[in-house]
This record gives structure tokens, C-alpha cells and sequence, in this order.
């Protein structure tokens, strides 16, 4: 641009400036404050839910509600705000089915009343309610997903899970434990089902179960099937324990006395661990399924699972899939029972704050192996490749370098369990299972400290076990985890706990290995918990040599930041055609990964389908097949075999 023409177009931008000055600039709109908050005092009736689940084709829920009106809004008419669950206890993270909701109508007196969403909280739905009016008729569906690729699956022809938070709603403006609810479900013909609800009549095929308090029901869900067993786990004990088992196939509930044993023996040694518990029954729930969605989830009298077919036929190949129970079973104690302080909310829309998950979900997650090692659901070898297979993940996890352990306790909300591209890198829900590693590494220091006089089981009964049989909740900081842990052995907790929590680092807290008398060590022999995962999940793992794990049809399901293949410019979702010219399978890859250990051979060349493109890469990896294993270090005392053995 010339000088004059620049100061042409300076000038007009100058005049238009100054004609726009007596123009206002945009203002925000308030958001609206529509919806009362929670307040602690009875609603004042009770919620009656129906619900009917037996339009599997279509995979439908019908729900019918009534819902009382409060006398105060029935004496002048107005506004009831009603939630569609959303912020789901165990979930840590607003992840209701508002998606999956359909089919809204609301009546009083048989006239049809209008409803508006709210305009922000778009789980609520305001509601009119005339002068007069004592109760509104609610009707809606649930539409659950008819393939896996629309979510996850809760119906099939075989069996269903009724999550109760998908097919209420609740009014707003009152604590969830001051609304009073009476469930009805109408089951398929001849179907058996499980919850921690009781009946309180049955007609047919539609059961009425006991009045609860609404977040009570949410916390109960339902598994019901064609094939259905009960197994009692605490034969004639005061507090009934059952394993509520349903499956694809009636072959998949034929478990032998000694697989039940052990599950007995779970509720044994929870019970040894904790000196206490606060449920009045405890039902596990138990899907063997291919078709229904996967699920692991904590209840405070039940817990949802999800295992394999061939968890009873195929018992030693299945093993990985045996920590579950005692995860979820610990969470009766820790995080329903004990709870941190801003993982509790007054309603289902509240939001929560995740910032003590590493108790919540990592000790859980290091009680879940132990109890399963002193259950017999697992052997004491099969822990110790389950750790070792821990320890090499999160030693070898790039992310770490730059996101410290305590910032993962937001990624409930941040990705909401959505496949990442670079889950190495970016570190997900890591909390879990380094959580795990920071607890053995307590439990070993603790034990070091104290002699062999006290442990982590000290702290767990001191902190789990208060209030024998009571169900209220008992909220804790971390201050309060770190008075326990110094109640039991004085030491710097605090210093201890926030540079294995707060502060980036370049490999794992392995401390509590050393201590116990391990080291991590590589060798070209399977891992055996690895193996038992991968042929469960359909994958080939080869995250610790090439950086690449493989699913169905050769398609990379994930690749290691840092890896050789990332070095190689791989990502995930790729399909693996060929290697060295030869059509891919797993031994082909192996063998090409074997004979590359000479560090003369060429590179690995892997022909791979990007979308419509295909793509030949060269991988100069030389170490061989890499499989983590924990090693015995000689003259020191074996800590592990103490922490995993039964307790009398």
C-alpha cells in the first residue's frame, strides 16, 4: 500500500472509530436463576416410579412417575423444577443419559401441562403446576442405545441393567435423601433379577420394592436375565452377602465349590481388613456377557460388574478380571462410606470435585489385589505380575514429566473416559493405579518404621472401620488422611504425600518394591496378568518393546508416546497390513521383533492403512520382546508375601 493510500484508510478507520464511540459495545444477558437450591427438609410425599423394561427389540424403557406436589405450590400454583440425574456417584463426573431421554409428558388432573427446559441447567425441566394441582402425571423414555457404537449397551435378549438414575426425575430443591421413592419394574417373562433393593410385593412379572430415599434407589441398580443364580457368600452370618449371577449363556453360572469358596473368602477377609461395615446386606452383581456394556461401578450395598464368559469355565485364563470384585466391594468402606469432602453433593446436579480420588480410587485400587490375593481369587504369583505390569506402565508413562499425579482427578470431567490419542502423554485417570503404587509405597514405609508392628491394614481399620453398621457418610480432607496415617506411625505424611501427589517426575514411586525386597526387571517371557488381559480384550501387547498395543482386524488400539513406533511417527487407529512384506498376525510381528534383536538386522517394516492411504514405516527397534516382571532381591525380607497373604 502507498503512503497516501495508508493514510486514506488510517483516517476512515479513525472516523469510523469515532462514529461508533456513541454505539454500545454488547453486554452479557444474567443467567437466570431459576431452579432453588437443595435445602435439607422432607419433600413431603413420595415419588411412585414405574417402570417397563420389556421392550427389548426397540431396547425401550417406559417410565411412568407420579409426583406429589408440595402443599405450599398446590395452594397458589407455580413453577416445580424436575432433574434428570446427571452428576452420577462413582462416575465423578456429569455422565447421566440426558441423551438417551425422550418423550416428556406431564399431566395434572388429566389436563396435559407445557414444560420448558431450563435454559443452563439443561437437565431441568420446569413445570407449571395450576392452583389446585396435587400431584403430576410424568411419562417418558428411555432410549438406550441399540449398538455399542451409540453407548453403552444396557439391554440385550439375554439380560438388562436398570440404573435407576436413567429412568427418574426428582424435583429440585430438596437433598435427595429427604425424597421418598417407590419403584415398580416390570421384568421379561420369567426373568430372576438382583439389587440391594427389597421387594415389598410381587405380581407377576412386575416386582414393587420398599420405599427409599431417592438417592438410596440411585444407588441401587438392577441386574435381571433369562439365566439368573444366587450364591449366598456369608452363610449364616447376621449381615447376608449374595453374588446375584447373570450370563449369555446358563453353562457360564457353573461354578465349582472351590471358585465359590473364594468369593466367600473375599467377604471373609474385607471383613478381617476393616473390623466393621455399613450395609445391612450386600448384593454383588455379576453380568458374564459379551453383549452387555462393561461396567464396574460401587454401590453402598451392591456393586455393578461386568466380567468375561469363561469367568467360572475358563477360571485360569480369566484371573485378570478377579480383582474387580474386591474393588468395588472396598468401595462399600472407602468412597461410599468414607467419602471425600467435595466428592459429596446434597442432589445428582451438584457438581463434585475429584481431588481426593487418590484415596477414593487408589487405595481401592491397592485393597481390590490385595483382597484378591488373600481370597484365593487370584494367586499370590498372579499379583505379582498384575504389579509388575502397574509399575512398567506408570515408570514408562511420558506424561508424568509434565502433569503431576493429582491434576489427573480432573479427568472424570475433562474427557469423560473418551478414547485419547495419546492417553501416555496426556495421563488420564491415572489417580487409579499410581494411586496403587503411592499406598504400597505407605504400607511398606509404615512397616519399615514401625518394625513389622503396624501397616496399612492398621490405617484402614482406623480410618474405614469407625461407626460399625451406620450407612451415613463420613466425609474427610486431606488433613484427616493424614492424621490417620500419623495416628498409626508418626512420620512426615503431609511432606510424603504431596511430592509423590503435587510434583512431576521422571519414573514412578517404585520405593515400595525396593522396600518389600523387589526390583522391576525385563525379560522376553509373557507376562502372565498381561496375556490374561489381552486375550480377554482381543488385543496383542507389545507396549513395552515396540510401544504398541493391537486390537481386532490389526487396527493399533494404542501407541506410547515416547515409544519406538511414536519415534517411528505411528499413531493409534492405524491398521497393521503387513510386516517385512508378510501378512500381519501376531507371531509374524513377534518373530519380526525376535529377529531384529540383532542389533545388525534392518528395521521392522510395517505397511500400514492410514484411512486411503497406505504407508510403509520403518521401526529401528533392536530389544527385543520386553515383558516386566517383579524380581526377588536377595537378603531382604519378602514384605510382599506378608501384605498378600490371608489374614485369621
Amino acid at each position: 500500500m502507498s503512503t497516501a493510500l495508508a493514510t486514506v484508510g488510517v483516517a476512515g478507520l479513525s472516523q469510523r472509530a469515532h462514529a461508533a464511540d456513541s454505539q454500545p459495545q454488547p453486554q452479557p444477558l444474567a443467567l437466570p436463576d431459576s431452579i432453588p437450591a437443595p435445602r435439607d427438609v422432607p419433600f413431603g410425599g413420595t415419588i411412585r416410579l414405574s417402570v417397563d423394561a420389556t421392550d427389548l427389540t426397540r431396547h425401550i424403557m417406559t417410565v411412568h412417575e407420579t409426583v406429589p406436589v408440595p402443599a405450599a405450590l398446590a395452594a397458589t400454583g407455580g413453577d416445580l423444577p424436575l432433574f434428570y440425574p446427571m452428576w452420577l456417584p462413582g462416575d465423578h463426573s456429569p455422565t447421566g443419559s440426558l441423551d438417551q431421554f425422550g418423550g416428556l409428558v406431564v399431566k395434572a388432573g388429566g389436563t396435559t401441562l407445557d414444560w420448558v427446559r431450563d435454559s443452563v441447567a439443561v437437565s431441568a425441566f420446569h413445570i407449571h403446576v395450576p392452583k389446585g394441582a396435587h400431584a403430576l402425571d410424568v411419562s417418558f423414555q428411555l432410549l438406550s442405545p441399540v449398538s455399542p457404537e451409540e453407548g453403552r449397551m444396557v439391554m440385550t435378549p439375554g439380560m438388562l441393567n436398570v440404573q435407576w438414575n436413567q429412568v427418574a426425575l426428582y424435583p429440585a430443591g430438596y437433598f435427595t435423601r429427604q425424597i421418598p421413592v417407590e419403584a415398580s419394574l416390570r421384568l421379561p417373562r420369567g426373568w430372576q433379577y438382583g439389587t440391594a433393593l427389597r421387594a415389598q410385593v410381587t405380581a407377576g412379572d412386575v416386582v414393587t420394592f420398599k420405599p427409599v430415599p431417592f438417592n438410596t434407589l440411585v444407588d441401587s441398580p438392577l441386574f435381571a436375565g433369562r439365566y439368573f443364580r444366587r450364591i449366598d457368600l456369608a452363610p449364616g452370618a447376621v449381615v447376608p452377602v449374595s453374588l446375584d449371577l447373570v450370563a449369555d449363556k446358563p453353562e457360564e453360572l457353573e461354578a465349582t465349590d472351590a471358585q465359590i469358596a473364594t468369593h466367600r473368602a473375599l467377604v471373609t477377609q474385607a471383613n478381617l481388613l476393616y473390623g466393621s461395615h455399613h450395609y445391612d446386606h450386600y448384593d454383588f452383581l455379576l453380568a458374564l456377557t459379551d453383549e452387555l456394556g462393561r461396567i464396574g461401578l460401587e454401590h453402598h450395598q451392591s456393586s455393578e460388574n461386568s466380567g468375561p464368559r469363561g469367568y467360572f469355565t475358563e477360571w485360569d485364563k480369566t484371573f485378570a478380571a478377579r480383582d474387580l470384585l474386591a474393588h468395588e466391594y472396598t468401595h462399600s468402606w472407602n468412597g461410599k462410606y468414607r467419602r471425600p469432602a467435595d466428592l459429596w453433593a446434597p442432589n445428582f446436579n451438584t457438581p463434585q470435585r475429584g481431588s481426593g480420588l487418590w484415596v477414593y480410587e487408589g487405595q481401592t485400587q491397592y485393597w481390590g489385589y490385595v483382597l484378591a490375593a488373600r481370597a484365593g481369587l487370584m494367586t499370590v504369583p498372579q499379583v505379582e505380575e498384575a504389579l509388575a505390569e502397574v509399575a512398567a506402565m506408570y515408570d514408562t508413562r511420558r506424561g508424568r514429566t509434565w502433569r503431576p499425579l493429582l491434576d489427573t482427578t480432573n479427568d472424570p470431567v475433562i474427557a469423560r473416559r473418551a478414547p485419547l490419542s495419546w492417553r501416555s502423554w496426556q495421563r488420564s485417570e491415572d489417580y487409579y493405579s499410581e494411586g496403587q503404587l503411592v499406598w504400597l509405597d505407605a504400607d511398606t514405609l509404615i512397616r519399615q518404621l514401625s518394625g513389622g508392628k503396624h501397616s496399612l491394614d492398621d490405617v484402614a481399620r482406623h480410618f474405614f472401620g469407625t461407626n460399625d453398621g451406620s450407612f451415613i457418610t463420613s466425609t474427610y480432607a486431606f488433613d484427616d488422611v493424614v492424621k490417620a496415617l500419623n495416628d498409626i506411625q508418626p512420620y512426615d505424611w503431609a511432606a510424603f504425600l504431596h511430592q509423590r501427589l503435587d510434583k512431576t517426575s521422571e519414573h514412578a514411586p517404585l520405593d515400595g518394591f525396593t522396600r518389600a525386597g523387589y526390583r522391576l526387571v525385563y525379560t522376553d517371557k509373557p507376562n502372565k496378568y498381561v496375556s490374561s488381559v489381552a486375550s480377554m480384550r482381543h488385543v496383542t501387547d507389545f507396549s513395552f518393546s515396540l510401544g504398541i498395543m493391537i486390537g481386532k482386524g490389526g487396527t493399533l488400539s494404542n501407541v506410547e508416546w515416547g515409544s519406538p513406533a511414536w519415534q517411528a511417527g505411528i499413531t493409534r487407529d492405524a491398521k497393521l497390513i503387513a510386516v517385512n512384506g508378510d501378512a500381519y498376525d501376531a507371531d509374524v510381528l513377534r518373530d519380526a521383533v525376535v529377529a531384529a534383536k540383532d542389533a545388525h538386522a534392518a528395521p521392522i517394516a510395517l505397511l500400514l492403512q492410514e484411512g486411503d492411504r497406505y504407508v510403509t514405516v520403518s521401526v529401528p527397534y533392536h530389544g527385543g520382546l520386553r515383558y516386566p516382571h517383579l524380581e526377588r532381591v536377595d537378603g531382604k525380607p519378602d514384605m510382599l508375601a506378608d501384605i498378600l497373604a490371608a489374614r485369621h
